[in-house]
């Protein structure tokens, strides 16, 4: 392995990599054991942080597994050489997931105004003309390379469309894959994808789930064509699917011919390690389709949402709906367009990242001094998004202390499909959702105020 020092990347992000890669090309077969954390730091001539950083983030991947007194493994299972190929980067055509309350106090409002009266000066009358059918080349442009620099995606800016939130996006894909087809979604889950599939006349199942996501065996049983999920972190478990299942997804949308759908919804919002790669920047098949909101990272009210559509799909879209306009405003695509490509977005993600480190700091330390500590697994899947899985006895003075710092409590059983059995052991589980949490009532509760 090499470790340049004086590169633009860290040391532990080189590492991870480098691992990674070694692991993907088969270099690193399945079950292979890794050094130990102070062996690789020793023989880098890096420190053991820099390794249990590296290790951490590809245990979050689920490309290797820690075995008590025993050290790390790759469990990546058999990874097909399709799958390791760069993704598809073809030249530009010739001329929700959960949407909660965001911290909207903390939206840069100055920016964003100088930005639409630049828009205004600049454009013009040109903006009420309409944008083509996908949307704004300007904002077309500014997430694909967002993409590429934050999510490891090429994507051509024409195979970007923007519709008015994941919810018309939703409607969009049945359209166009067809609603003769079987649709799955994850079973709990975020209902309105199953509800809008249904809506349109699809069968739609909810699938279950294991400790690491939809099963893919329920997929071929169930004759399933279209599979929606939530691979990087999913709503409500926090459930982070792991490479070997990624794969055994993707095995099965080449083998039936299907499709799945990656609703990445709260990416940006992960609090130990780098952001999980998608299922996309994997996909050689052109079987993959990613899906994204600025309702969560903006504010809910930014009714802009976007899908990446693989090549064979683009096509098919231009000749069943590129007829149809882009439902969202022009006016409000070239301020975002700027917003991203002016750096703005990643600054304001920044500032978000740190708010909300601190509210779930302090909304888990609440959880904690109110729970019965007897119980090793009170708190669960933590360590991304916005909320997280939380175990309450009756009697306890949570529910209440938590209404009154404005963080959101709902049953888990509540996100389970309508149409099946909720499990019996669940409850007294609860998902903790702190997005719209007043940081300083929490600190008073928890005493450090």
């Amino acid at each position: 392995m090499q470790i340049d020092r004086a590169g633009k990347k860290s040391l532990y992000e080189q590492l991870y990599e480098e691992i990674k890669s070694d692991i993907l090309s088969g270099r690193m077969p399945d079950g292979a054991k890794l050094p130990s954390k102070r062996a690789q730091a020793e023989r880098l001539g890096i420190s053991v942080v820099t390794v249990e950083n590296a290790y951490s983030q590809l245990l979050a991947e689920g490309y290797i597994t820690a075995k008590e007194r025993s050290g790390y493994y790759v469990c990546a299972g058999e990874i097909p050489a399709s799958e390791v190929q760069p993704p598809e980067t073809d030249e530009p055509a010739p001329e929700e997931v959960p949407e909660i309350a965001s911290g909207n106090s903390h939206f840069p409002f100055s920016v964003w105004t100088r930005l639409m009266r630049a828009v205004i000066l600049e454009k013009g009358s040109a903006l009420l003309t309409p944008v083509p059918p996908g949307g704004a080349p300007e904002l077309q442009k500014a997430i694909s390379a967002h993409l590429k620099a934050y999510r490891g995606i090429s994507v051509p800016p024409h195979r970007i469309i923007v519709g008015a939130g994941t919810e018309y996006l939703n409607n969009l894909l049945v359209h166009l894959l067809g609603n003769n087809l079987t649709y799955a979604v994850e079973n709990p889950g975020y209902h309105k994808p199953a509800r809008i599939y249904r809506l349109n006349g699809a069968l739609c199942l909810p699938i279950g789930m294991d400790n690491q996501g939809i099963s893919a065996d329920e997929l071929y049983y169930n004759n399933v064509d279209v599979a929606h999920i939530s691979p990087a972190h999913h709503f409500p478990t926090g459930i982070v699917m792991p490479i070997s299942r990624r794969l055994e997804l993707m095995k099965w949308a080449a083998q039936r011919n299907g499709y799945i759908i990656e609703d990445d919804y709260d990416s940006e919002f992960r609090w130990v390690g780098k952001p999980v790669p998608t299922m996309f920047g994997l996909d050689n098949s052109g079987r993959v389709i990613y899906m994204n909101t600025f309702s969560m990272t903006i504010a809910p009210s930014v009714r802009i949402s976007y899908i990446c559509l693989p090549a064979g799909l683009y096509e098919r879209w231009q000749e069943r709906l590129g007829f149809c306009s882009c439902p969202v405003p022009a006016f409000e695509q070239y301020t975002l367009a700027r917003f991203i490509s002016g750096g703005h977005f990643e600054r304001h993600i920044s500032r978000m990242r740190k708010h909300y480190r601190r509210i779930r700091e302090l909304t888990i330390a609440l959880a904690e001094r109110y729970s019965d500590q007897r119980n090793s697994t009170v708190i669960t899947e933590e360590n991304a998004g916005l909320h997280f899985m939380l175990r309450i006895e009756d009697g306890s003075p949570l529910p209440e202390f938590f209404a009154e710092c404005g963080v959101r409590l709902s049953p888990l059983a509540e996100f389970y499909d309508e149409n099946c059995d909720c499990p019996g052991n669940i409850s007294d589980r609860y998902v903790v959702n702190y997005a719209s949490a007043d940081e300083e009532k929490l600190a008073k509760k928890c005493g450090k105020q």
